[in-house]
């Protein structure tokens, strides 16, 4: 809580009674302190070096209010791109832009425009560096904890504690001392002054201890210097310069200060240290040792760790200032340095190489990876040498591998790679779809390459290549093709997709979502106990922003014995089974190549084998729709279909849960990988058809089967089956097992961000499986299909707020599946898809958008249902003996005004129901009827009366969603059927639903989170995606946009945000079925600038 000045003075009278500084002097100082400090807001829009893409808040202050220039961390500035924003005590806010971060210590300038501020009256900080001393009283002048002002008092304590340790693999400074308070400064207070008792900034804030109250400082002498050499420069232009160049010189090594006692330990000769004593500065305490040294650096293989620094160039050096200084004013040229290498003394003569040159100031993006060269800071992290080919950011094409962050890119497709430019030109040549190798070294596991195989982005979901580079003049990272234009990547995708640029000049490559969750975890939090102060943004309604990590809670690991998530069902083209033993194809290329099947399997597991399927299923960060839970599943699936020119795969929805999906197929008959693509997604049932072009499979094609459907007779409860499957070493699992419930209704409650989830479904029940984890499919005795033993997704809730992600295994009866596949084969008029260059019609589903559960004739009679009614469904139905009321209707469908919540459901056409398949076939039958108007005439039980009501159905296509738009990070779509089943949509219009949100992006920055739907842009409605994209087409970069939102729980929100286009164009995704293509179009972005 914020606290006025007097009262924060006046609590610190008791301390100070014997000092000579009065609270009155500390409240002068401060009323000159505080206009000058401003709170940073900051956005880095992409992963670059030690720093990952978000939004945080931190501290700056003004040190030149001529030139405009704040200073602040150097983890502040962010050695990548970065948007910021600067807040004055007045709420006065302007853009500030970076001007320069150091390479190695933890401090940053940004400038501003002084024309900007117009009503905020405020002096530049004066940095006094000399006046630091051990008792001295400071106070900490910022941002701490979220607080616009907070001021915290505190006593210097040392001026010599080495540099803070926060990460292993992250950001750390180095080779200079801090100065340390109990001061308790947490997040947000990075880059705070640290100011004296006359308003002078004696120190940095940079970072602090959690376990405890110590906040660690940074000496201002190396910010001086640096802050002199811009003033020079800018006065030597007469303007602000393009560009700040300030000489610092570097050995790449790293070292530390030791006492004398230790240096002894080391080896130190005592003449040595007594010649340094004499003529050090009184009170010297140790002396300067390596500590460690960058591979292939101007220093390997002439110093070692333990080495003591005697003299450069011929002056004894203890101090880290002094020795950068040297280094500072030798860029380029030789140096002499005398050390004692266990007692014995050496002379070594070392180039001083250029730090900026180590720094890397440009990144190539390739389907939402960031591949840039090794930092000096990651190479002294990791001891790889600097300038290898370093992934900050996986993104799809590499995640997709299993390549992480933090990897050193060592061979792709085949060839060496040393330096960025050998991997943008091996990319150059490859086509989209492609899958080549790809070798990668871990510094965690540095010693042995990893080797996977990388399938180019062939789908064209991502934009072509992009190559950034640092434009110190604007502050702005500029942003050019990666690749020529005749390339065949760029070739491919223009055969393969559309890119169509709508308002605008030129494309610009989108960012992918970086580590996608609710909240995420500080981009500077501490390994351990040191943090540095710099406050990420918090996502609000928490849980709810629908926001997954890379890495699910509840991932579906690639490691399992056995197949998850997956199912299997058939369709009869299989070999008729003859005394107990399986027809073999014979005289058939390749069949030699099947796999030999195990003479103790079972009949069924044999007959099935040859037409059970391994998924693998990835779907893009930037393209998950419909709530999809995770970006990586695993499941089984059976071939249903298997002709010249058409292969068909049903799988259940928890292993394929959206159409914009990259699949790969392995086939237990044949060892082939071959990929597939969505075909069907059923709205309703717990299924998917994949189709696979057969011509893929070669001599396989031959061996690979089609099951048997049996949809008739239903299974009974008693009856024997066999539960088939795979392991996932695609080898076939089978077990007996028996049916102990053949009608029990699915009740899958809405996730915390709604998803696909199955309801008005019965399943099957068995009496042993093999786990929550494994499905498949259950066959009679003779390996006919029967039902799927399906994966079902859902959401466990424990207390209030927690909740996490399970799954569960039942049987789904394959009448529905046979039912839609003979409509495909039949050509059953529908909307035609492109599949295999064939047009083929796709069937339509007619529902009743009503959520339905049953209850039993017990309690309907105490609802009031008459003894009539309970006598007539029972005698329809003996075995369920129940009544299916309403649970509510879907937002927006025909239905949603007429059925409320609660009604019994008695009869369609004066014909009882029971049960969701009734339901179903009363829906089929108005298709089948050549004069159907579409609506069912219902008897309903509302509150003690029977009413008959005329209700409506939908017609929905199997394609789920087609469509999406990418604005200002954030991924837009129309409410899909799991937002439209909670129940009601936005008054004011309906509006496009906010599925996801992008980390480092402007509705990161600035609040616009998922799971809520946009009403109003700039006051005009946006009720569908179309008015949508006409309302952005004509909003400019940088432009404040007015929007009105409505959260899931009903709430509105009016919410301003700063469109950036330079990082974040606006585009869009749209499935054509008749071309079998996502097109991707540019809606509005900039001109990209010649880098």
């Amino acid at each position: 809580m914020e606290s006025p000045a007097k009262e924060e003075v006046g609590g610190e009278l008791a301390m100070e009674i014997e000092s000579s500084v009065t609270a009155e002097d500390w409240r002068r100082a401060l009323s000159r302190v505080v206009p000058a400090v401003a709170v940073l807001r900051t956005t880095a829009p992409r992963a670059f070096d030690t720093e990952v893409a978000g939004a945080s808040y931190a501290t700056g202050f003004v040190v030149d209010k001529s030139r405009g220039i704040i200073l602040t961390n150097r983890h502040v500035v962010k050695p990548g791109p970065v948007v910021a924003e600067a807040m004055f005590v007045n709420r006065e806010e302007i853009p500030v832009y970076p001007l320069y971060r150091d390479p190695v210590h933890d401090f940053g300038f940004f400038r501003y425009d002084p024309g900007a501020i117009k009503f905020l009256k405020y002096d530049e900080i004066p940095l006094d560096p000399e006046a630091a001393s051990v008792g001295l009283e400071i106070r900490v002048v910022g941002n701490d904890s979220g607080e616009k002002v907070s001021i915290l008092a505190g006593t210097l304590a040392r001026l010599d504690r080495e540099a803070p340790y926060y990460k292993k693999d992250g950001y750390n400074d180095f080779n200079t001392f801090y100065m340390q308070a109990a001061s308790g400064t947490k997040g947000g207070s990075s880059g705070s002054p640290v100011v004296d008792c006359q308003g002078r900034a004696v120190a940095l804030n940079a970072g602090s201890k959690s376990s405890s109250a110590s906040a660690f400082f940074l000496p201002l002498d190396r910010v001086v210097r640096a802050l002199n050499l811009i003033r020079d420069c800018w006065d030597g232009f007469g303007i602000k310069p393009e560009s700040v160049y300030i000489p610092r010189g570097t050995l790449q090594v790293t070292f530390q200060h030791k006492g004398f006692e230790e240096t002894r330990r080391l080896g130190l000769r005592n003449e040595t240290e007594q010649m340094v004593r004499v003529v050090s500065p009184a009170g010297e305490t140790g002396m300067l040792v390596v500590d460690s040294v960058v591979p292939e650096g101007p220093a390997h293989k002439h110093l070692e760790p333990g080495d003591v620094l005697v003299r450069m160039n011929g002056e004894v050096v203890t101090q880290f200032l002094t020795m950068e200084t040297l280094l500072d004013d030798s860029v380029g040229r030789e140096i002499d340095l005398q050390i004692e290498r266990g007692g014995a003394p050496l002379t070594v003569k070392l180039e001083v190489e250029d730090l900026h040159s180590i720094t890397p100031n440009h990144f190539l993006e390739v389907s939402g990876a960031v591949i840039h060269p090794l930092s000096y800071q990651q190479a002294r992290n990791f001891r790889f040498k600097c300038g290898l080919v370093y992934v900050a950011e996986a993104g799809y094409m590499l995640s997709r591998a299993s390549v992480p962050r933090h990897s050193i890119i060592k061979k792709f497709a085949g060839e060496d790679i040393e330096k960025l430019d050998d991997l943008i030109a091996v990319i150059s040549k490859l086509s989209r779809g492609a899958r080549v190798p790809l070798e990668y070294v871990k510094y965690t596991d540095r010693y042995r390459n990893k080797s996977v195989l990388v399938t180019v982005d062939q789908h064209g979901w991502y934009a072509p290549p992009q190559l950034y580079t640092r434009n110190d003049a604007t502050g702005l990272w500029t942003a050019k093709s990666a690749i020529p234009l005749d390339s065949p990547f760029v070739v491919s995708a223009h055969r393969s997709h559309l890119d169509v640029n709508s308002n605008s000049v030129s494309p610009l490559a989108e960012p992918s979502p970086m580590d996608l969750k609710c909240q995420h975890e500080s981009e500077n939090s501490a390994d351990g106990c040191i943090k540095m102060q710099t406050d990420d943004e918090i996502g609000m309604d928490g849980s709810h922003s629908g926001e997954d990590s890379l890495v699910e809670k509840k991932r579906r690991r690639v490691d399992e014995d056995i197949a998850v998530e997956g199912t299997i069902s058939s369709y009869g083209d299989l070999d008729d089974t003859k005394g107990g033993a399986l027809r073999h194809p014979s005289s058939v290329e390749g069949s030699d190549l099947a796999r030999t099947i195990s003479s103790n399997a079972s009949l069924a597991e044999q007959v099935i084998e040859p037409a059970l399927v391994m998924f693998e299923v990835h779907v893009p960060p930037i393209c998950m729709l419909d709530g999809v839970h995770s970006q990586h599943f695993f499941g089984t699936g059976v071939i249903i279909h298997h002709s010249d020119s058409l292969g068909l795969v049903a799988v259940d929805r928890n292993t394929v849960a959206v159409s914009i999906s990259d699949i790969m197929l392995s086939f237990a008959a044949y060892p082939i990988e071959i990929p597939a693509e969505v075909v069907f997604l059923h709205p309703v049932h717990n299924f998917a058809l994949v189709a696979y072009d057969p011509s893929a499979l070669g001599a396989g094609a031959s061996v690979i089967r089609a099951a048997k459907l049996l949809p008739e007779p239903a299974l009974r409860r008693g009856d024997s089956v066999y539960l088939v499957g795979l392991s996932r070493s695609l080898q076939a699992t089978s077990r007996k097992s028996t049916i102990t419930n053949p009608c029990t209704a699915v009740n899958i409650g809405s996730a915390d961000c709604p998803r696909y989830r199955a309801i008005n479904m019965e399943v099957i029940e068995l009496d042993t499986d093999f786990g929550s984890s494994f499905s498949g499919i259950l066959t009679d005795e003779q390996g006919r299909v029967q039902a799927l033993w399906a994966s079902f997704s859902t959401q466990l809730k424990y207390g209030c707020s927690t909740s996490e992600d399970h799954q569960f295994v039942r049987g789904i009866p394959i009448y529905a599946i046979s039912q839609v596949l003979q409509k495909i084969i039949s050509g059953t008029p529908g909307p035609f898809r492109l599949i295999n260059g064939i047009r083929r019609p796709m069937p339509f589903v007619r529902l009743l958008e009503v959520e339905l559960y049953p209850t039993l004739l017990s309690k309907a009679r105490s609802y009031g249902l008459s003894d009539n009614w309970v006598q007539a469904l029972a005698k329809k139905d003996p075995v369920r003996r129940q009544v299916l009321r309403v649970k509510g209707c879907l937002a927006g469908s025909k239905a949603e005004n007429l059925l409320e919540q609660g009604d019994m459901i008695l009869a369609i056409n004066k014909e009882p129901i029971t049960c969701f398949l009734d339901i179903e076939n009363a829906c089929q039958k108005l298709d089948r009827s050549i004069d159907s108007d579409g609506v069912l005439n219902m008897t309903i039980f509302r509150q003690g009366k029977e009413i008959d009501l005329i209700v409506g159905t939908d017609v929905r296509d199997g394609n789920g969603s087609t469509r999406m738009v990418n604005w200002c990070g954030c991924i837009i779509q129309d409410p899909h059927s799991a937002v439209r089943a909670l129940g009601f949509l936005p008054e004011e219009g309906h509006g496009v639903y906010v599925a996801r949100w992008c980390h480092g992006s402007p509705v990161h920055r600035y609040g616009l989170y998922a799971l809520q739907w946009i009403v109003e842009v700039n006051g005009q409605p946006t009720p569908d995606l179309e008015s949508f994209i006409q309302v952005v087409k004509g909003l400019e970069n940088g432009e404040f946009v007015r929007v009105r939102t409505v959260h899931l729980n009903g709430k509105p929100r009016v919410l301003t945000l700063k469109q950036d286009l330079h990082y974040w164009p606006t585009w869009q995704l749209t499935f054509e079925p008749e071309t079998d293509t996502w097109q991707r179009r540019t809606i509005k972005a900039l001109q990209p600038t010649a880098a």
